[in-house]
């Protein structure tokens, strides 16, 4: 049996984004099988100079969010840039847009007018605080999202400053949510013929990510603080330090694990002890329970523990640094790291983590170049003629890349 094509072959996407949420959505959907075409402006997306580690003369944050994408270069305040923008659009099943709600407008580019001409179109806007509501025109980054939310008062220990996530949640989370309401509206397409706009906050993206920390909250009515390394309602579902200074955490969320730990520490007797009898009762008095494990643990090396909880079957873990974290993955060989490369260089990333049994693999492919295929989609998918081209390229319309210039 032969195998099936990636999901969504056959998709295009045209991804108007930049920064992170965005092309991480459209990262994803490539991911997929779908042909992305990254529009960018003539300047680049803004990620391509962020400070820090780069590769071949772009930014490694641009290269770990855009992948497997083609890139034309446009200026869309111009007339003839956005009569191309709004031909690569009439040929798309998808754009993933996250401009401050009213910019698109302004630019000439509106949702409402795109679907009544192409009714097939799906439409994912991803913004900081959705289109609509008192915050709508603010910018938002990661970490705005992140403290308006209360993310970030759930972060870090007691006593502390709020600290943010050290991953990009804000952004992140947007674009999984991006992607989920793209995937559903692609599958009611396909029962309705009619597509549909699908509107994105990271605000909204961050409060959902709460979960039973908001329903505590409104139950009690009281705000949760820092939950550093522990867990609001399981007591033995924390960090702890070993003797050689390693951390590791335990999570004996069970009657059975609870008394594997105790066995495991050599602390038999609190299994019988009133004060930790139950889970209710080891949560009243989770301070001294505490004192007694740390006690314990500070006797041996990590290592020792962790291989003592695991034969004891109590879920345990070294706590690793992202270093680590790759290593074991590379490792592991198991597709979570994916390869790509160009003629010259190539870099190691994060792969989807999705899989689908039977399935062709989609081949992951460098990140492009600003404006890479610009003449390539212009001549073979648009029909301008080399002339016309030439001519755009020289009235500063588009812009191209200079080894695809040199080509052409």
């Amino acid at each position: 049996m032969s195998a099936l094509p990636p999901p969504l072959a056959g998709v295009r996407v045209i991804d108007i984004t930049t920064f992170l949420s965005g092309p991480s959505a459209t990262q994803l959907l490539a991911d997929l099988g779908a042909d992305v075409i990254k529009v960018e402006s003539l300047d680049g997306d803004s990620s391509r100079a962020i400070a820090g580690p780069e590769l071949d003369g772009d930014s490694a944050y641009f290269l770990a969010n855009n992948r497997s994408k083609r890139s034309i270069a446009i200026d869309l305040k111009t007339p003839e840039g956005l009569g191309i923008a709004k031909s690569l659009i009439a040929g798309a099943d998808v754009v993933v847009e996250n401009f401050r709600p009213g910019v698109t407008a302004r630019l000439g580019l509106t949702p409402e007018a795109a679907l009544a001409e192409h009714p097939r179109l799906v439409w994912a806007s991803i913004s900081g605080f959705g289109q609509e509501g008192p915050l709508r025109d603010r910018p938002a980054y990661d970490m705005v999202v992140q403290a308006l939310s209360g993310v970030m008062s759930l972060n870090g220990h007691t006593g502390a400053p709020a600290a943010r996530l050290g991953i990009p949640a804000g952004d992140v989370v947007a674009g999984l949510y991006a992607v989920i309401g793209v995937l559903a509206a692609l599958h009611a397409r396909g029962e309705t013929g009619v597509g549909r706009i699908v509107d994105v906050s990271m605000l909204r993206g961050q409060l959902a990510m709460l979960s039973y920390q908001a329903l505590y909250t409104s139950l009690t009515r009281t705000a949760p603080g820092p939950q550093g390394a522990a867990h609001d309602s399981i007591a033995t579902y924390r960090s702890f330090r070993a003797g050689d200074g390693r951390e590791f955490v335990v999570t004996a969320n069970t009657p059975r694990m609870w008394e594997g730990l105790c066995e495991t520490l050599d602390v038999r007797e609190l299994v019988v002890d009133e004060r930790f009898v139950d889970a209710a009762a080891r949560l009243r008095n989770k301070e001294a329970l505490w004192a007694i494990l740390e006690a314990r643990v500070a006797t041996r090396p990590a290592a020792e523990w962790i291989e003592l909880l695991a034969a004891a079957h109590v879920p345990v873990a070294p706590v690793k640094n992202v270093l680590e974290a790759l290593e074991d993955a590379r490792e592991a060989a198991d597709g979570s790291l994916v390869t790509v490369a160009n003629d010259d260089v190539s870099f190691e990333n994060v792969a989807t983590p999705i899989r689908f049994v039977g399935t062709t693999d989609v081949r992951a492919t460098y990140p492009p170049a600003l404006g890479g295929d610009t003449v390539d989609l212009l001549v073979n998918e648009l029909g301008y003629s080399d002339t016309a081209v030439e001519a755009l390229l020289a009235r500063g319309v588009v812009a191209a890349s200079r080894i695809e210039a040199a080509v052409s």
